[in-house]
């Protein structure tokens, strides 16, 4: 493969001290980097933001951009806030109740733990910034993790002939650019 791992997956946070507060003292993530900058480096559009990077033990990051003067919405208010998540593995399913109990202590609303088809057990709560974030273990052996990966084109494939196509116009507005169009 080209792709080695995920290098960063960036959102919008309201308050870059906040969010950095929230991922590296609570959740234990390293901040590793921060950008200030008056004009977007890739477009040269002028527009006031810091770039904050928040690293993990394999080296990928989650990443906020704090835009002051910029409209839109932090998150997106309009497909159901269980969609968009971000999701991080943890060592086991010990940890992962430990960290149920650690962040419920620190007065954070916790959801699960959520068993989902035997492949991974996972706890959900939200960010400062309302943003959706699932912790997970595997909770699969090799040998079940095989099975998953020979059905999964299967599955989606059953869902391509059992599911209408045609509401996507009512839900994206018409074409979506992909070969179903």
């Amino acid at each position: 493969m080209i792709i080695k791992r995920l290098h960063h997956a960036a959102f919008r946070c309201r308050d870059a001290k906040e969010t950095v507060h929230f991922y590296a003292d609570i959740l234990g993530l390293k901040f590793a980097h921060a950008m200030g900058e008056d004009h977007v480096p890739s477009t040269g559009e002028y527009s006031p933001h810091v770039h904050i990077f928040l690293q993990m033990e394999d080296g990928s990051s989650i990443a906020f951009f704090e835009l002051p003067n910029d409209p839109g919405n932090v998150k997106d208010q309009v497909t159901p806030d269980w969609v968009q998540h971000f999701a991080f593995k943890v060592e086991s399913v010990d940890v992962l109740l430990s960290e149920k109990e650690r962040l419920e202590s620190l007065g954070i609303d916790v959801l699960g733990p959520v068993n989902h088809d035997d492949f991974i057990m996972s706890i959900y709560f939200h960010d400062p910034n309302g943003h959706r974030l699932e912790m997970t273990a595997d909770t699969s052996d090799n040998m079940r993790d095989e099975v998953f990966e020979n059905e999964a084109y299967e599955v989606l494939e059953l869902w391509d002939q059992t599911h209408d196509w045609s509401q996507r116009e009512k839900v994206f507005g018409g074409k979506t650019g992909y070969k179903r169009d």
